[in-house]
């Protein structure tokens, strides 16, 4: 029966293998990336899966083979969508404080704005405050896109204005522990927890400009008041229910991009753009869509006019957030 069953059917026979290879590769890879402990328990558990796995392939009995694989990929997936993140490890400097948010009638306070002291990427001072936000002042709204290699990847990020000067760059990204070094792969898996960096442009912005070097670009989004602080007041729930309610960062479903989107309640077909994927065209399809202020320039030249140039030596100063906007084009909405 199985013979002449694979015979007719070679091509389901092969499917059936490729699928079953790549769950073992994605249980080997969700152990090895994921957060248990001891390591030794890690790393076991990551060599001991595919090789089961493997075993099932010299069973002779079709059932016990199905039955095998069932209690197998069974038991992992169990595992893996109960796995739970957690607010309680040994994080990395920058990731150990979380913000907080109250809000009193229409003023937002802010506990735990990060604004560090950087001298090198590594070599940095921890310092945070407090602020409040009246909502009523907030008058602005700017995508920020920073590069540190081609033209490809890029980390997106948001800062609101107010008019009475202040400034709240918020960032989605990864929390990682001191004792794991970043990984890009790392983020498909159970190994990061969610972490909304909320800070002062002078440490957000100013660490990519002045310290990292990286190029920054600054673009002035074109939302209406309403619009504008209802993606601020989602920014604010979401980093508020973190704080007690931790969340799995994931590259491919909850990034820098899609938490974005997903703040700004954005229709599925823009979640489902190549340019969400490709990081480095987030302000690309921002344009396309109408999102950016643009005073009629094609998005060549607005790209050109909206990087940060900052002086050779530079390094964030109290007046940060006016010098990084002196050089840049006026745009009217």
């Amino acid at each position: 029966m199985t013979r002449s069953g694979r015979s007719r059917h070679p091509w389901i026979h092969r499917l059936s293998v490729i699928g079953v290879l790549c769950v073992a590769l994605f249980g080997a890879a969700a152990f090895y990336y994921s957060t248990l402990e001891p390591d030794v328990l890690r790393i076991m558990l990551t060599l001991l899966f595919p090789v089961l796995v493997g075993c099932t392939f010299f069973v002779s009995s079709l059932r016990l083979k199905i039955a095998a694989r069932i209690i197998l990929f069974g038991g992992f997936f169990l595992w893996y969508v109960t796995d739970p993140p957690q607010n309680n490890r040994d994080w990395a400097g920058e990731y150990a404080i979380p913000a907080d948010v109250s809000m009193e009638g229409r003023i937002a306070h802010v506990h735990h704005v990060r604004n560090f002291i950087y001298r090198t990427p590594q070599d940095y001072t921890p310092r945070y405050y407090d602020a409040d936000y009246d909502l009523d002042k907030l008058t602005s709204l700017d995508l920020i896109t920073s590069y540190w290699a081609g033209e490809t990847i890029a980390h997106v990020f948001l800062s609101f204005g107010f008019s009475d000067g202040k400034h709240l760059a918020i960032s989605i990204e990864t929390r990682r522990q001191k004792k794991f070094a970043y990984s890009t792969i790392a983020g498909f898996f159970h190994h990061y927890e969610l972490f909304y960096v909320t800070a002062d442009e002078r440490d957000l912005i100013g660490v990519r400009t002045d310290i990292r070097k990286e190029r920054v670009y600054l673009y002035r989004v074109a939302l209406s008041p309403q619009a504008r602080e209802r993606l601020f007041t989602s920014y604010l729930t979401e980093i508020d229910l973190l704080a007690h309610h931790p969340a799995w960062y994931n590259t491919l479903t909850d990034n820098c991009t899609t938490g974005i989107l997903t703040r700004a309640q954005a229709k599925l077909r823009y979640r489902l753009d190549w340019r969400i994927l490709l990081s480095g065209y987030t302000a690309s399809l921002a344009y396309d869509l109408g999102l950016l202020q643009t005073d009629g320039l094609d998005f060549p030249t607005l790209k050109q006019h909206s990087r940060i140039t900052r002086p050779a030596n530079a390094t964030p100063e109290e007046t940060y957030s006016e010098d990084i906007r002196k050089n840049l084009p006026v745009i009217t909405p």
